[in-house]
């Protein structure tokens, strides 16, 4: 049948058929489309015919699996409309499935034998995050073969595995493997794009990150290591990047949209010229139906093609704006993603800012989506870090409001809308930042390798060097640090929320005061194994803190606190203590000096145990007396910051009434008895 023949064009992209291939690409203003192959034995040129609605289309016979192309599109040039056609330029078809080294797409077989594979579906309530680079994990993993290292095999390996269940994670949240290449000013300097959030193609993993040589293979092992995650219970989501594109600005490299219909796929000004929301020199327009169409069928593919759990959305907002630039929470393209029923019963992460007008809009997407809460990150360290400093230095705090707002859930970011607890994504590192052994060890950005001259990364970090800028041999400095890492990790991991870690965080890796290692593929950014003593007690810390988690149900909140009696004659949901043991007043919590308290949390069960939090951001030890609980007869001691050793087998244990010593800058977490 002719193509011409057609109502509609056939799918996006190269779609097998019996006997060869179809294959639609969108050009809209093109005034024609042609098509390369390779199939390794010949080489042909087909013109493609159209535009139909737009598409440009061909029946492809013989066409099969291996087969290797790219397109030439021909055009106006006309830069007042963002047009600069040159049919001379190989263009990247935006749906390939899988590329090869030289810069084409190839043809894929998408058979391969999932065994049975089923999606660990974990509930939001019982998650913990783990977010990693898919090299970075494992290019120094001891317990992983040489040849599998820094791979999509080696994050399949049983050694690691091992390690994220020793450690209570849930879901691997993997910074991007979409297809990506690194950008010229980059090369330039001797470095790469070590992050990968410079995406080149939206359905094709990225080839560098596999052991397999060919494109086939890297598809393959690709599903091989979702499979072998899942069947260690472990989910997977994406880190996509929707919101720009290699190609930069148009002083960039035309690889694939821009010279196939810029105007269809980039947000373009008046004067034809690119709007940057993303700091990135373009900004995919999702308000157009084709480039929303491409990152929605992009989603649906890594969802039912390659069984991944979700996705993070890098600068959301910026996928989520208007024909006029503003934000809308009801953007046909968030809509769409809430409302698809394969795509909505994932988890969807948002980033929310970008960098345009308007770019800060932490707690307003829309459920299901959670967020990273970057509120979270900064008032943590603000309590453990930067104000300590202050006070040490005789200096004011922020006191204890804020800290105590995220400890319960960021109601006040997130308490709107039929939204929950699980909403907020808290973390106090990320992939972009310093790391949390670093938060105590540097109080600037040490970025030179980056050959920036320090000026990138950011420079106000909430950070404290407890006196020594780096490494030091002092033991007293070396405590505090460790001390101020268990705050920092504790509290991410006792407060209501989804826990975010940052991949090493859990034994204490650095980057040598590094804050932006996007562009240090080396030792700089991958996690070091080799642990001394403190980091392999550091880690069972963070074990025994996902172990309390998943066993009290109190520290995994479904709803917002409200101060109410959980059952009648029970105790509060939440209630909030002086160190004397009497209620804190709004006096109290607006006073930067109140920076000692506890928060009680009633089980809405009686069969099951409740938890009180001890903080004391004092630079002192401070006495906290143990408040009565309704029903209850005593309390045990189940994790306390300032002890190197997690030994969750203790038995401290106190009654209603008696005062315990909270060591300076140290946190506490105790069970009821009885």
């Amino acid at each position: 049948m002719s193509v011409m023949s057609r109502e509609l064009p056939p799918a996006p992209g190269m779609t097998l058929v019996p006997g060869g291939a179809e294959f639609a690409v969108y050009a809209a203003h093109a005034t024609g489309v042609t098509l390369s192959l390779d199939d390794g034995h010949r080489e042909r040129r087909v013109e493609l015919e159209g535009p139909l609605h737009g598409w440009w289309c061909a029946d492809l016979p013989g066409v099969g699996p291996g087969t290797r192309y790219t397109l030439h599109a021909d055009g106006p040039v006309d830069p007042g409309r963002s047009l600069r056609y040159d049919a001379r330029t190989p263009l990247l078809d935006p749906y390939a499935r899988a590329l090869d080294f030289g810069g084409s797409a190839v043809v894929i077989d998408p058979t391969f034998d999932w065994g049975g594979d089923v999606p660990p579906r974990h509930p939001w309530s019982s998650s913990v995050l783990y977010e990693g680079h898919v090299r970075g994990l494992t290019m120094l993993h001891p317990g992983i073969p040489s040849h599998l290292r820094g791979t999509y095999a080696g994050l399949g390996h049983p050694a690691l595995i091992e390690h994220l269940h020793r450690i209570g994670v849930t879901t691997l949240e993997l910074l991007p493997v979409h297809a990506f290449v690194s950008e010229p000013a980059l090369l330039q300097r001797g470095l790469i794009n070590y992050w990968g959030y410079n995406s080149l193609g939206f359905f094709a993993p990225h080839g560098r990150y596999a052991a397999a040589a060919d494109p086939q293979g890297v598809v393959d092992e690709f599903k091989a290591m979702v499979r072998a995650l899942h069947a260690g219970g472990i989910e997977v989501i994406l880190d996509v990047v929707y919101n720009h594109t290699a190609e930069q600005g148009i002083d960039g490299p035309t690889l694939s949209w821009r010279g196939l219909d810029a105007a269809a796929y980039y947000r373009i000004d008046a004067f034809g010229r690119d709007v940057d929301m993303s700091g990135c020199g373009n900004t995919v327009d999702l308000c157009h139906p084709v480039a929303c169409q491409l990152v929605l069928d992009s989603l649906r593919y890594w969802v039912g093609e390659m069984h991944v759990d979700g996705f993070r959305f890098d600068l959301a907002v910026a996928l989520g704006r208007d024909k006029n630039g503003d934000y809308d929470p009801d953007h046909p393209f968030l809509v769409a993603l809430r409302t698809d029923p394969l795509l909505s019963t994932t988890k969807l992460v948002a980033e929310p800012w970008d960098i345009g007008f308007g770019g800060w809009r932490t707690g307003q997407f829309p459920p299901p989506f959670s967020e990273w809460n970057d509120r979270f990150r900064d008032d943590v360290r603000t309590f453990w870090l930067s104000d300590v400093a202050s006070v040490l230095g005789g200096g004011p705090g922020h006191g204890s409001r804020m800290l105590a707002t995220r400890l319960a859930g960021s109601q006040d970011l997130f308490g709107h809308g039929h939204r929950a607890p699980t909403a907020s994504i808290n973390f106090v590192t990320a992939h972009d930042g310093f790391t949390a052994a670093d938060l105590t060890a540097y109080d600037e950005k040490h970025n030179e390798a980056n050959g920036e001259g320090n000026r990138d990364g950011a420079s106000h970090n909430r950070s404290w060097n407890h006196t020594v800028e780096g490494p030091t041999d002092d033991e007293a400095v070396n405590a505090a640090r460790r001390r101020s890492i268990r705050n920092l990790l504790g509290t991410l991991l006792i407060s209501s929320g989804v826990p975010m870690l940052c991949a090493g965080d859990e034994f204490g890796r650095t980057q040598y005061g590094n804050n932006n290692a996007y562009c240090q593929d080396n030792e700089i950014s991958w996690l070091d194994w080799r642990w001394e003593p403190w980091q392999a007690e550091l880690v069972d810390q963070v074990a025994a803190l996902t172990r309390l988690r998943r066993e009290h149900a109190v520290l995994r909140q479904r709803r917002f606190l409200t101060g109410d009696p959980v059952y009648e004659g029970g105790p509060a949901d939440v209630s909030w203590r002086s160190p004397e043991g009497t209620p804190l007043g709004a006096q109290e919590w607006e006073d930067p000096a109140t920076r000692s308290f506890s928060m009680l949390l009633g089980s809405a069960n009686a069969a099951e145990t409740d938890i009180l939090l001890i903080v004391n951001g004092q630079t002192h030890p401070v006495q906290m007396t143990l408040p009565d609980i309704p029903g209850r007869q005593r309390y045990r001691l189940m994790w306390d910051s300032a002890a190197e050793e997690a030994d969750l087998s203790r038995e401290d244990e106190r009654g209603f009434g008696d005062q315990v010593k909270a060591a300076p800058c140290s946190l506490q977490v105790w069970a009821s008895v009885g």
